[in-house]
């Protein structure tokens, strides 16, 4: 999961709002109520060739290399998927298939100790500059991501530090890549791909993608970044060498979350993702010619603790402030008004309605004050008044939120409430949205933060940079800054077993691990409401479904 932190339309990674990759189905929803997805799914040939979609970000990114600290939000990934390289595109049902344009097949083979995956390119496939995609650029992103050389300041190692070697095949346009030990979700790796001189280099891995996107490989290029007016201009690539883009273009524009419904109505955007706001549901509902796609969402909310922190550091106040907030109580206030179940979700790597999924949380996901105020007691924070305190100290917690996402800031105020019953004061803290993750969260500098993570078939290989142990500065996407060697271990193992039902035991081995060191806490599934242009096609609510870009478009213009 990329950032799989965030929350929102085809993965905003990291979106903070109604969710990180925040965008629902709540929880439980998903399923019978909620479809697996709604996209309003039309044949190429009744969408009309040209026109302008005008899509808005949450944030404006600054780094556009996915694999990059930095760069793993869904903002970034939401753009770069019309531009580079996804060599599987998953189905509404979260299995990977091939896409033609870039991959004809990938098989793997076992071999005493791992596997080896040859990889078929399509011979068309090239990037902008001319150059054949192949041998080179897995190369370079295999070792750029294998952890092996600290200055890349990689987002994930999952999946890659496993890789052994990447050699030529039998011709120009094959692949194999052969792995130390069995890795299940490899269909999951070089999804998007970047040309070798991208990661050649720590410095051309760092920053040679801040602000620019020199080389692309897909249906549509960066055609304009305005950093004043924040937003990134794509144009249809008549270099693409599969079908051409329906679209001409694609603007896409950073504004405030708070701000989109108005623009929707205000025929500024052509879609939106309402994440969990009620009230731009009601707003969006009214405008004419818009409708509201609806389905089970793959992303899950939650709220993060700062376990480096000074107070959060002992298990016992993370545990005491997880029993200290009632899951249902924020739940049932994210999702009110959207018509969807309220149900709390009880893992950490799969959704309530994902095959696989099981409630870890017995013992720390329920709401148990009594419980919370003994363990403070044991910790040696007194009741002093109104609230705790130790050593002089007040027991007090900044919970960070980003400026203009208003259940954000609710889930501040409910948290605070709550808090306040056992003794531990909450302080908010409004930041800028753009700033929530690379001077706050990434940092450490904050105590507790809500945002969503984002969703994908392969959630173990993605949320490992999640849960693994920090090493040094080096925290990945575990902005908790805390791990175990058992953990890691119990990841590991999951993510090498090949069959599903193993494979799922062992995950839920690793969940339960995870809820008792106390440093993520979900709250529940994400439905996912998108408002569109009611002539729009092949994008909207997807559930896990990945659009392909060039078939996105209008039917009635």
């Amino acid at each position: 999961m990329k950032q799989v932190l965030a929350a929102g339309l085809l993965g905003l990674a990291l979106m903070t709002g109604a969710g990180c990759r925040a965008p629902e189905a709540s929880p439980s929803s998903a399923s019978g109520a909620l479809p697996a997805a709604d996209v309003n799914p039309t044949p190429r040939d009744r969408v009309v060739n040209g026109g302008t979609l005008r899509w808005p970000l949450p944030e404006f990114p600054s780094q556009w290399n996915t694999n990059h600290v930095n760069g793993a939000k869904g903002a970034v990934e939401q753009v770069v998927q019309g531009v580079l390289p996804y060599l599987m595109r998953s189905d509404e049902k979260a299995v990977p298939h091939p896409v033609p344009e870039y991959l004809k097949s990938a098989t793997v083979k076992r071999t005493p100790h791992g596997q080896t995956v040859t990889y078929r390119l399509n011979p068309r496939a090239r990037w902008s500059d001319g150059r054949p995609i192949g041998h080179a650029d897995f190369l370079a992103q295999a070792h750029a991501l294998s952890g092996r050389d600290p200055r890349y300041e990689v987002s994930t190692v999952t999946g890659y530090r496993q890789i052994e070697r990447v050699e030529r095949g039998a011709g120009d346009h094959e692949v194999e890549v052969t792995f130390a030990h069995t890795y299940a979700d490899w269909r999951g790796l070089f999804s998007p791909l970047y040309p070798a001189a991208a990661y050649a280099s720590p410095r051309a891995f760092n920053t040679g993608w801040t602000g620019r996107a020199p080389v692309t490989a897909g249906p549509f290029r960066f055609q304009r970044i305005d950093r004043t007016a924040k937003t990134v201009t794509l144009a249809r690539d008549p270099a693409w060498w599969g079908a051409p883009a329906k679209l001409d273009r694609i603007v896409y524009r950073a504004m405030d979350t708070s701000a989109m419904p108005g623009a929707f109505a205000n025929d500024e955007i052509d879609l939106m993702d309402i994440g969990l706001d009620a009230d731009a549901l009601q707003r969006v509902q009214g405008v004419s010619g818009a409708a509201v796609r609806r389905a089970g969402g793959p992303d899950w909310r939650n709220f993060t603790f700062n376990a480096a922190g000074a107070i959060l550091s002992d298990a016992r106040v993370r545990r005491a402030v997880m029993l200290g907030i009632d899951r249902r109580v924020i739940a049932r206030s994210d999702l009110s008004g959207l018509g969807v179940p309220v149900q709390t979700l009880g893992n950490h790597f799969y959704v309530n309605t994902q095959a696989g999924y099981q409630d870890n949380s017995r013992g720390l996901g329920a709401y148990d004050p009594a419980r919370a105020r003994r363990l403070l007691d044991e910790a040696g924070w007194r009741p002093r008044g109104r609230y705790r305190a130790k050593a002089g100290r007040t027991l007090a917690l900044r919970f960070v939120v980003p400026s203009g996402v208003p259940i954000s800031r609710r889930e501040g105020e409910l948290t605070r409430a709550l808090l306040e019953r056992i003794g531990v004061r909450v302080d908010i803290q409004v930041v800028p949205a753009d700033d929530v993750f690379e001077r706050y969260v990434t940092p450490g500098n904050m105590d507790i933060v809500p945002f969503s993570w984002l969703g994908t078939s392969f959630p173990v290989s993605q949320m490992k940079a999640v849960f693994a142990r920090p090493h040094g500065r080096n925290v990945q996407q575990n902005y908790s800054r805390i791990g175990s060697a058992a953990i890691d271990a119990a990841m590991d193992q999951a993510i090498a077993e090949l069959a599903p039902e193993r494979a799922h035991a062992l995950v839920n081995r690793t969940d339960r691990l995870i809820w008792h060191q106390a440093s993520v806490m979900p709250l529940y599934q994400r439905p996912q409401l998108v408002a569109v242009r009611a002539d729009l096609a092949n994008v909207g609510a997807g559930g896990f479904l990945r659009p392909a870009y060039q078939d996105i478009g209008f039917t009635g213009r």
